[in-house]
């Protein structure tokens, strides 16, 4: 069985790493939630799919994090993926502080789930499971709903915020 809480090879330049890593360009969500009378949402792009049948996703969330209390005691947690145009929710959610929800007009969702205005689309959830992932909690989630918009998504590649946009080849089918 491999060890996979060292790294493959000596020599493991953790920031190459990185920076390889940020070739594969990802979707913006904040993930939301409430619990014990307290709301957090965490800028994330650790999101994907996990299953269809049945509708699972997963996420990751750093164990430092201080919001991690709340997502464990929460039964319900949202994805908001972000829309092209939303990248200052993005910041506010991705810094540290207390009320990170000022002036955002929220909704709640299924199980008290936290829905962001504004955005590509919402899947809820019912937390499903929380695994160990190395210095990560991975958190599945059950879908119990999902909208979504028109807009066009929020992406990061290479350390930047980019826009998708369709390939030529795409419509040469």
């Amino acid at each position: 069985m491999t060890d996979l809480s060292s790294p493959a090879t000596t020599g493991f330049d953790p920031r190459a790493f990185r920076a390889a890593l940020g070739c594969f360009a990802t979707g913006i969500t904040v993930i939301t939630a409430q619990a014990g009378g307290r709301r957090v949402g965490v800028t994330a792009n650790s999101f994907n799919s996990l299953s269809l049948d049945p509708p699972l996703i997963l996420w990751s969330l750093v164990k430092t994090s201080a919001s991690y209390p709340v997502f464990e005691a929460a039964s319900h947690f949202a994805v908001n993926i972000l829309a092209h145009d939303q990248i200052a929710l993005c910041r506010a959610f991705a810094a540290r502080g207390d009320d990170k929800f000022a002036g955002v007009a929220v909704t709640e969702g299924q199980g008290g789930c936290l829905l962001l205005p504004g955005t590509c689309a919402t899947i809820e959830c019912a937390r499903a499971a929380v695994l160990d992932g190395g210095d990560h909690w991975l958190l599945i989630g059950r879908v119990t709903g999902f909208a979504q918009t028109d807009a066009d998504p929020l992406l990061y590649h290479r350390g930047a915020y980019s826009l998708a946009q369709p390939h030529p080849q795409a419509a040469a089918r």
